[in-house]
C-alpha cells in the first residue's frame, strides 16, 4: 500500500507505464466529462462516469439514499473491470474538479479493498502544466480482474449520525448555514455539524495543502485521530474530498453516503440553520 493517497504530476509522468489511470472528469451542474476525455486525456487512461459507474440511479423523488446513491458492488466492480483495473496494479485517479470527483473513485476502490490507489494532486490541470503527454480519442482497455467487497472504509448510517462526536459538512459555508440551497429541497445542516468546505483543503494552485496544514485545519473543528469523525456533503460525492484530506492528515473519517439530500428526504429528521 502506498504511504500517501496523493501523487504529483511529475511522479505520474515518471511511472506512467506501471499504473492504471482512471479519468473521472465531472463537475456538479457542469459540462459532461466524456467529451472532455475524448478531446484529451492522460495516455492510456480509461474514462469512468461518476453518474453511471460510481453511483446507482437515484429515485424520483430522491429517497434516503440521496442524489448519488453509492453504487452496488456489482455495478462498481463491473465498471472497474471495464476500465482495466486489476487486483494488484497501482491505480491513479484524476479529474478536472480539483479532486472532488476523483476522490469518490478513490474512496470506492479503497472501500472495496484495493490497497494501492492515489489521486493525481491538481488533476488534469496539473498534468497539462507539468508538460504531460496528451492522448485523444476513445480508449478501450483490456478488461481488469478487480473484485472485492465493501467494508474497508468506515461508513455511518443516518440513525447513528447524531451520535458521532464530530460530523464534518463539506459543503460551501452558505449552504452549511442554510442561507441558500440551490439543489436540495430543504436548506440547513445536520444538527451539531461543523463546516470544512472542500476549498479549504486546497492551496492557491488547486493542490492539496500539506499534511501539517490539514491536521491543523481539521483540529480546529475537533477532527483529530483520537475522535470518531463522520463526513457528509450534498449527495455523497465531495464529502470524499474531505475524507481524502483527512487521510493525508492522519485522521480516519466515516462517510455518510446519502449526505444532505438523503437526510432531508425524511421530513422527520431534524435540521439546523444559522
Amino acid at each position: 500500500m502506498t504511504d500517501t493517497p496523493l501523487i504529483s504530476a511529475d511522479e505520474l509522468r515518471e511511472g506512467l507505464d506501471g499504473v492504471t489511470v482512471l479519468d473521472v472528469r465531472y463537475r456538479l451542474l457542469g459540462p459532461p466529462g466524456a467529451p472532455e476525455f475524448t478531446a484529451g486525456h492522460v495516455p492510456g487512461a480509461a474514462y469512468v462516469d461518476l453518474d453511471t459507474d460510481l453511483s446507482d440511479p437515484p429515485s424520483d423523488p430522491v429517497d434516503d439514499r440521496g442524489r448519488h446513491p453509492l453504487p452496488s458492488s456489482e455495478r462498481f466492480i463491473a465498471a472497474m473491470q471495464r476500465a482495466g483495473v486489476g487486483l494488484e496494479a497501482s491505480v491513479v485517479v484524476y479529474d478536472d474538479w480539483q479532486g472532488r470527483a476523483a476522490a469518490r473513485a478513490w474512496w470506492l476502490l479503497r472501500h472495496h479493498g484495493h490497497r494501492d490507489v492515489r489521486v493525481l494532486d491538481g488533476g488534469w490541470a496539473a498534468w497539462v502544466a507539468a508538460g504531460g503527454e496528451v492522448e485523444t480519442g476513445r480508449v478501450e482497455p483490456a478488461p481488469g480482474d478487480f473484485h472485492g467487497s465493501p467494508g474497508s472504509m468506515p461508513v455511518v448510517a443516518a440513525d447513528r449520525l447524531l451520535d458521532v462526536p464530530v460530523v464534518v459538512d463539506a459543503r460551501a459555508p452558505e449552504r452549511y448555514r442554510g442561507e441558500v440551497e440551490p439543489i436540495d429541497p430543504v436548506a440547513g445542516r445536520v444538527p451539531g455539524a461543523v463546516n470544512v468546505d472542500t476549498g479549504r483543503n486546497l492551496d492557491n494552485h488547486g493542490h492539496f495543502r500539506d499534511a501539517a496544514e490539514l491536521r491543523a485545519l481539521y483540529a480546529e473543528v475537533g477532527a483529530t485521530p483520537d475522535v470518531e469523525v463522520a463526513t457528509y456533503c450534498g449527495s455523497g460525492v465531495t464529502a470524499t474530498h474531505d475524507i481524502l484530506a483527512m487521510e493525508v492528515a492522519g485522521v480516519r473519517a466515516a462517510l455518510y453516503g446519502p449526505s444532505w439530500s438523503g437526510w432531508v428526504a425524511d421530513p422527520g429528521r431534524p435540521v439546523e440553520r444559522g
